[in-house]
């Protein structure tokens, strides 16, 4: 048996991060969602999303497979459930599939109602808003019967809720695990002077700058660098934030870049509940959301002093520079700033993807190239304002 985790309209309500990944691939704690899975059940995984994106996620079907909602995050009762579960059968909360067995909606046998309450990621702002969850979850799955290597005794470490994997350094900072768990991915650093208090995800091969100051939920994808201060951000891997700045209740997807001193508000001067982008309605939604920050999506970036207002999205391979905040939404692949914007070609975008990759020795091949290529014409109609 393998798990294939699917696509609902969540796909299309996560945008932008979604147009480059299924669901399941977002990290929210300290692992992506199919991880999770796959730890819990001891068993691959694979992907059923949009078409254009299966060259790069494709999907592996066998008997008695286990379809699982890519939106949904594991806990103990939906896995006791789930473990209940029989060919032709599947469990549903309401209308919402949650999961089914070796069948499609069309052959179940039998639907059981699944009533207790579980995480579900349905917009982009669940995913810092739900980060702290989904960290200590992941903490105690990854730590549970195991010990945290030694680190240096130049650290001050508060509380018990702290572990280290193996070739994950740090020296002279402070770890406060008194408002939840610290967690130092393998061969991951912290650099001299950091204060961090948890919860924290810092994954494998990630940096933190010396006198960075890291307050929970926070995560810190693999093959990051940061610097500066952090609130409530989950950077999902291969990003830099490297410099002064804060950055809060904010998502940033994979090959993001942050200019020095930049800075994103969080809050309104009206202390007004904040909006974000819609991409399925074309227009603001609510979040309910007092504090709100950016949302990145992948191979986004920004210049020196870059301003982002309170709740502002900034599309797949958007480039913004300049004085001024921008607008709330920055489409995908748009290249300016608060003067305006102009098209940033694909070419454009695929030299410096190019060199990007090459630096972290990754591959920027035609699969990589034809997705992006799909995304720009994808998105093409949110820069006709142009």
């Amino acid at each position: 048996m393998a798990i294939i985790l699917f696509d609902d309209n969540a796909h299309q309500t996560l945008l932008p991060l979604t147009y480059t990944r299924p669901v399941a691939d977002l990290r929210i704690g300290i692992l992506t969602i199919a991880e999770k899975w796959a730890k819990h059940l001891d068993t691959t995984y694979s992907f059923q999303t949009q078409p254009y994106l299966q060259a790069k996620y494709p999907v592996k079907t066998g008997i008695d497979d286990l379809y699982i909602n890519g939106s949904v995050c594991p806990d103990e009762g939906l896995l006791e459930a789930i473990s209940q579960l029989k060919t032709g059968e599947a469990l549903k909360q309401g209308e919402f599939l949650i999961a089914a067995k070796g069948a499609t909606d069309s052959e179940f046998s039998n639907v059981t109602n699944y009533n207790p309450f579980f995480i579900s990621i349905k917009h982009p702002e669940h995913i810092f808003s739900k980060n702290d969850i989904e960290l200590r979850k992941d903490y105690k799955l990854l730590t549970k019967g195991r010990e945290s290597v030694k680190i240096s005794d130049t650290n001050t470490i508060i509380g018990a809720d702290f572990f280290a994997e193996e070739g994950a350094t740090a020296e002279c900072s402070t770890f406060n695990t008194t408002n939840g768990p610290i967690y130092l991915g393998k061969n991951s650093s912290v650099w001299e002077g950091t204060n961090i208090r948890g919860a924290l995800a810092l994954c494998d091969n990630s940096q933190i700058k010396m006198g960075s100051k890291i307050y929970g939920a926070t995560t810190i994808g693999p093959f990051s660098r940061v610097g500066g201060e952090i609130n409530n951000a989950v950077i999902w891997g291969y990003s830099s934030k490297g410099h002064e700045g804060y950055l809060g209740n904010a998502v940033l997807g994979e090959w993001c870049n942050i200019g020095a001193d930049s800075n994103n508000s969080n809050l309104k001067n009206n202390y007004a509940e904040v909006k974000l982008w819609d991409y399925t309605t074309e227009r603001f939604r609510k979040t309910g959301l007092q504090f709100c920050g950016l949302i990145m999506a992948d191979h986004a970036k920004c210049g020196i002093n870059t301003m982002f207002n309170t709740g502002t999205v900034v599309g797949v391979s958007a480039n913004v520079f300049g004085a001024g905040y921008p607008r709330n939404f920055v489409p995908d692949f748009a290249w300016g700033g608060a003067h305006g914007f102009e098209v940033y070609s694909i070419k454009k975008m695929f030299e410096t993807a190019q060199l990007v990759y090459e630096r972290r020795t990754r591959p920027f091949d035609e699969i990589e190239q034809e997705l992006l290529r799909t995304v720009f014409t994808l998105t093409e109609k949110y820069r006709k304002v142009f």
